[in-house]
């Protein structure tokens, strides 16, 4: 006969690290679902200047969650009699709740940088971001607008003369068609 609670131990840690897995942060391409359908603005400029920063962890409470239920199942699996499991059950639930909310703060944190942006009208704005582009000082950047704001790498040269003031300045004075006009 099969005993389930030989196999408790590796099903609270498959379930730990698929809570946790959920806590990793999304790279810069990808996009929220609620972003679908929206409108944004677009902007070009060129990076002058940049530097590393660190994003800090997040302590939502899922990966204390997490660890805590897992800790618990884990626990309660160690003893004899009854009250050596509930004590053993208690104590797992309080060390995976502090080995959880720490797993979950190392997994989301990162490293990031801030990019300094002069953008096409002269406006200087400063954008935090991954660097999965290997973006360097010098390179010419769009810069998007929508639910945040990302930095891409611009398609051509430098932009056209005078195109902050032929377009209103900005993010571009209101929307444009492919075909360049309003």
């Amino acid at each position: 006969m099969l005993d389930v609670r030989r196999f408790a131990p590796i099903c609270a840690v498959l379930a730990l690290g698929a809570g946790l897995s959920a806590c990793a942060p999304a790279g810069n391409s990808t996009v929220d679902r609620y972003a679908l359908g929206t409108s944004g603005y677009v902007s070009h400029g060129t990076i002058v200047g940049m530097r590393p920063v660190a994003v800090q962890g997040t302590r939502s409470g899922i990966g204390a969650g997490t660890g805590a239920v897992a800790g618990g199942v884990l626990g309660s699996t160690i003893g004899g009699d009854w009250r050596a499991r509930a004590v053993g059950g208690v104590i797992g639930a309080l060390a995976g709740g502090v080995a959880g909310a720490a797993i979950e703060e190392g997994v989301t944190r990162g490293d990031a940088m801030e990019f300094i942006i002069r953008d096409d009208s002269g406006a200087t704005r400063s954008v935090i971001q991954t660097n999965e582009l290997g973006l360097t000082v010098g390179d010419r950047v769009t810069i998007t607008q929508g639910d945040r704001v990302r930095l891409s790498r611009a398609a051509g040269g430098a932009a056209p003369v005078g195109y902050g003031a032929a377009y209103g300045g900005g993010y571009g004075g209101g929307p444009v068609d492919a075909r360049g006009g309003k």
